[in-house]
C-alpha cells in the first residue's frame, strides 16, 4: 500500500496513468467531501482535470458498478493489483455508432445545431461533479 502523504502528487498520478494504461485494478483509501474515508477497488477509465484545476479519476466502482468521479487530492492511499478489469460498463458509456459526415452545407448546419442542443441538454441535466 501506498501513502499519498508521502509521496508527490506527481508520483501518485503516474501510478494511476499507469494502473489505466495496463488495465490494473487500484483499491483505494478515499476521504469524501463529508470527511467520511471509504475503501473502493476501482477500474480507472479516464483521467482529467476540472475548470477548478483538480484532477479526477473517472472510474467504475468495483462496489456499485458503475462510473464514478474520484478527486486524486481526496485519494489517501492505494494499492494497484496486477489482475484485469472485469466491470462492463453500460451501454450508454460506449458509442456504437458514429455519425456519418454531413455531404451538404445545409446538412452541415442541421448536424452543428442538433449536437448543439444535446450538448447544452446533457449539460443542464448532468449531475454536479
Amino acid at each position: 500500500m501506498k501513502l499519498t502523504k508521502n509521496q508527490t502528487s506527481d508520483r501518485t498520478l503516474a501510478d494511476m496513468y499507469r494502473a489505466l494504461d495496463h488495465q490494473h485494478p487500484v483499491t483505494i483509501t478515499y476521504v469524501k467531501a463529508d470527511g467520511s474515508e471509504t475503501i473502493r477497488t476501482i477500474e480507472i477509465r479516464e483521467v482529467k482535470t476540472t475548470k477548478a484545476g483538480d484532477v479526477i479519476l473517472r472510474a467504475a466502482d468495483r462496489q456499485s458498478g458503475e462510473l464514478r468521479t474520484f478527486r486524486a487530492d481526496r485519494i489517501v492511499s492505494y494499492t494497484t493489483h496486477r489482475t484485469g478489469y472485469v466491470v462492463v460498463l453500460p451501454a450508454t458509456d460506449h458509442p456504437t455508432t458514429v455519425p456519418v459526415a454531413p455531404r451538404t452545407v445545409a446538412a452541415l448546419i442541421a448536424f452543428e445545431i442538433a449536437r448543439d442542443e444535446r450538448t447544452t441538454t446533457a449539460r443542464r441535466y448532468a449531475p454536479a461533479a
